[in-house]
């Protein structure tokens, strides 16, 4: 079979739980037990690559499709001591269709698209003995059965980003799905996932029948998709080869709508199965595509960038993204797919890089040419840290003046975070080998910004900021407030005080203290 009562979803749902790591998101299937029947049957799910969509679209084709056993893969999970796991634990006709997969030979709508409609053709044939009549629609052979049916549609906007697909073929395939689902009496449950939110084009759009759940505005399945502060302290404590705090670090950072922390579940579970953290999951997924919508598109979105990877969250309300814009061309928009995709997160109005995976990412694109003014500065960083680490005060005041004097309209002074943008820029090479805070709480306060040392052998350094003042005031503040105690352990520490005044002139002081 192709699609109708596959037994696929129940393999590669055991192939899941044979895995080192496995998180039990089944208590999903009550909540859609729930709307089996109902004129609420329509669920559409966006996320992010890598969240978990196929795993959890596996997991209802195994439990839902008729003549299969699934108490082997779901008595022990938490779904068994639900009051209605027996009565729909295969019991239903299960329609599943993966429409990432596209037949071997695809160079345009029409095969893939006949490739889907001849399969499940094939499927109500073998099964029900119906065939096709001319000009008859595979909706009409489902209604012909008789029979009621569980849709399950993983990565439904999958062939949106093949080449082939113009705007034509696009209205063509969400009328497809429409037809297909769209008040037809044989539908009990409709379950689809995809990364982009489904174009809202009028109150009449093709596919509003679906309530759709994503980032922005899930407070419902929002828990099934990805892994919580529980789950991961969990598995730390199952896995003992990468603590909780160094995941935290690298994969945590988005949001569940009550603020309580997501971690990105692929990483994770690549991290503790490897046993080290690395940059898993954008090495997949459109992060190219969106940078050149940073770089090509509106000056605010690279504004907002620098300020993020400054530590800096910016505030801004959007309105959402869906299929009708995939061409990019607004703040809005850009910020919107961006959150889509997951490489940021948004949070009470607020958005930010979610962790340090994706903090690389950003810190590449800043380097890119076409950042102009920006990469000039990202590319003398390296000096910056050269001749703090030299303690060559003159050098690290002058590149600073340096900056201050670019015609970069966000980066001058007019207040801390304009400045902090500054120091970012400048010590962005930096970053290789250091973990670096900004406000990070250290003894009696926070220090303006922290540089933990990844290694050993090189010194950590401290460094304060002030307007208006002096640079024997950031030491002095450094030394007061106790900031030393949050590196105590490197034998060299950097304190770094720079001023800057109304004369747009820069001084910078750098004492060196040898704890050990």
């Amino acid at each position: 079979m192709n699609y109708l009562n596959t037994p696929y979803p129940m393999i590669h749902f055991r192939k899941v739980q044979k895995q080192k790591i496995y998180v039990d998101k089944s208590m999903l299937i009550s909540r859609l037990n729930g709307l089996i029947g109902t004129n609420d049957c329509y669920v559409c799910i966006t996320r992010p690559r890598r969240f978990g969509k196929t795993t959890n679209a596996n997991m209802l084709g195994a439990y839902y499709t008729k003549e299969a056993d699934g108490h082997s893969l779901f008595d022990h999970l938490s779904i068994s001591d639900d009051p209605t796991y027996q009565e729909h634990l295969n019991r239903h006709n299960v329609i599943y269709i993966d429409f990432s997969r596209m037949p071997d030979t695809c160079s345009s709508y029409e095969d893939y698209i006949n490739y889907v409609k001849d399969g499940i053709r094939e499927d109500l044939e073998e099964t029900y003995g119906l065939s096709g009549r001319p000009g008859v629609s595979v909706s009409d052979l489902l209604r012909d059965s008789g029979e009621f049916f569980i849709f399950i549609l993983d990565e439904w906007d999958a062939v949106f980003y093949e080449k082939f697909m113009s705007r034509e073929d696009k209205t063509h395939y969400l009328k497809f799905i429409k037809n297909l689902l769209k008040d037809q009496p044989y539908v009990e449950l409709a379950y689809m996932t995809g990364i982009l939110p489904i174009a809202k084009y009028s109150s009449g759009s093709e596919l509003n029948m679906f309530r759709e759940y994503n980032f922005m505005n899930d407070y419902i399945y929002e828990a099934y998709f990805g892994m919580s502060e529980e789950e991961v302290r969990k598995l730390c404590g199952e896995n003992q080869s990468v603590s909780y705090e160094e995941l935290k670090y690298w994969y945590d950072g988005y949001y569940m709508s009550d603020g309580r922390s997501l971690f990105n579940p692929r990483s994770v579970n690549c991290a503790l199965s490897d046993g080290v953290c690395l940059n898993y999951w954008t090495e997949t997924g459109p992060m190219n595509e969106v940078a050149d919508c940073i770089e090509h598109n509106v000056d605010e979105v690279r504004e907002d960038i620098v300020k993020m990877v400054a530590g800096i969250p910016v505030e801004v309300e959007l309105q959402g993204y869906s299929v009708s814009e995939l061409e990019l061309n607004t703040r809005d928009e850009i910020l919107s797919a961006m959150v889509v995709y997951g490489f940021l997160s948004y949070h009470d109005g607020m958005l930010r890089i979610p962790n340090y995976e994706l903090m690389e990412k950003y810190q590449k694109v800043l380097a890119r040419d076409s950042m102009g003014e920006v990469k000039k500065i990202v590319n003398g960083s390296r000096e910056m840290l050269e001749a703090t680490l030299a303690c060559d005060e003159i050098r690290v005041a002058s590149m600073l003046e340096e900056v201050h004097d670019r015609e970069i309209p966000f980066l001058e002074y007019h207040d801390e975070n304009a400045l902090s943008c500054v120091i970012t820029l400048c010590y962005l090479y930096a970053r290789k080998d250091y973990e670096i805070e900004r406000e990070a709480k250290s003894g009696k306060g926070y220090c303006d910004y922290l540089f933990r040392p990844k290694k050993a052998g090189i010194p950590a350094i401290i460094l304060e900021l002030k307007v208006g003042k002096s640079c024997e005031d950031a030491i002095a503040q450094i030394k007061e407030k106790n900031y030393i105690q949050k590196v105590k352990e490197c034998r060299e520490i950097l304190l770094v005080g720079i001023n800057y005044d109304k004369n747009k002139h820069h001084e910078c002081r750098i004492e060196k203290i040898v704890t050990k």
